[in-house]
């Protein structure tokens, strides 16, 4: 049987935008209550009610000097309920200074649900999308307050679906590695002669990539670096603007959706195993237009080995993303741990940079700690 629908959860923030005589909304024991059409019946006038719009009408409905009001006044309320305001959450914190050895509590998964009305991670949660009932703001608020679970916990119900989600970190290196390898190979036989496409003869590049010369390694070289270096700056923007593309998320249970698949889930359960590492299904479909990008602007043999370079360091990335929340490391790399595990519990709009702080730096979003 299908949960039914929830009564609709706001923050302070959405009541806060509703400020004016066009949509005024007012708030009292956490309820939320759109009184727009209320305005020009009003007793006393509209101008009291929007002195107030966008905030807390408690108080002033009980001070009698202000402007009396009888108990009709109180059930006439209900006509203008729209929702109610949500549970403030506390785990992240501009104070929070990271420790060496970081372990977070576990999270009580019944009274964080019957607290914030928001995922019960004990069912599906990709499903729950479908019925909720909460704004946008509400969802970032909850999915930036980091939960902690024991056991993975379940994106999908049929298990065929589920795979797909949970990925462990070395399935990473065995399944992009190689590939790299063979567009490095692909490369570097083009830079010397043509190749036919790779569907006609794929294994052709590794007939002779051992009689490759000097030279051609040499060419080889800078564009392999460069490769690399152009993904750290993908490892920044794509974070920053793409899975942090908060501010331009449409307020509907179906994009909420695919934000928290896409990255939401890992803020919401930043420390689960499965969910550290991107599936390679994923990272393909990502990846994709910029190979594509990378073909249209650079000949096949120059587009190859940059490709290359980018496919090692994404591999270099994704493990070091996984270690940094759940390994012991040496004393560069507790520092990068650091500063990443800032970014999860002290303030997510900073910070985007994971394997180093470079971009941050030129673009000013480095996180202080």
């Amino acid at each position: 049987m299908a949960p039914t629908k929830r009564i609709r959860i706001f923050t302070t923030e959405d009541v806060e935008e509703h400020a004016n005589s066009g949509s005024c909304w007012v708030t009292r024991d956490g309820k939320v209550y759109d009184v727009t059409q209320f305005l020009p019946d009003h007793p006393g006038g509209d101008d009291l009610i929007l002195k107030y719009a966008g905030k807390d009408v408690g108080e002033i409905m009980k001070d009698s000097t202000e402007h009396d009001h009888s108990d009709s006044a109180y059930n006439m309320l209900d006509e203008f309920l729209v929702g109610r305001l949500g549970a403030t959450a506390g785990i992240v914190d501009e104070n929070w200074v990271p420790s060496d050895n970081f372990q977070p509590d576990e999270t009580d998964v019944s009274t964080d649900y019957e607290k914030n009305q928001f995922l019960d991670l004990r069912r599906p949660l990709l499903s729950q999308f479908l019925y909720a009932n909460f704004s946008k703001s509400y969802y970032l608020q909850q999915i930036h307050q980091p939960r902690h679970v024991v056991q993975s916990a379940r994106l999908f119900g049929p298990e065929y679906l589920e795979v797909f989600t949970r990925t462990k970190w070395y399935i990473v290196p065995m399944f992009w590695l190689p590939i790299a390898a063979y567009l490095l190979c692909r490369g570097l036989v083009q830079l010397e002669r043509p190749l036919p496409p790779f569907t006609e003869n794929p294994l052709l590049p590794l007939s002779f990539v051992s009689s490759v010369s000097a030279i051609t390694i040499a060419k080889a070289v800078p564009l392999y670096i460069f490769g690399n270096f152009f993904f750290t700056f993908l490892e920044y923007t794509m974070h920053r603007f793409l899975f942090h593309v908060d501010y331009y998320l449409p307020d509907r249970s179906v994009f909420l959706m695919l934000h928290f698949l896409m990255h939401g889930v890992h803020h919401y359960l930043p420390m689960d195993p499965l969910r550290l590492v991107m599936p390679p299904v994923l990272f393909a479909v990502l990846s994709y237009p910029f190979t594509r990008l990378g073909h249209f602007l650079f000949p096949a043999p120059w587009a190859n080995c940059i490709i290359a370079g980018a496919f090692t360091y994404y591999v270099f990335y994704d493990c070091t993303h996984y270690a940094l929340h759940h390994t012991k490391l040496p004393a560069y790399l507790r520092e990068v741990k650091k500063y990443h595990l800032a970014h999860h519990y002290k303030n997510y709009e900073l910070g985007f940079g994971v394997t180093s702080k470079l971009w941050d730096v030129v673009f000013n979003t480095v996180l202080p700690i």
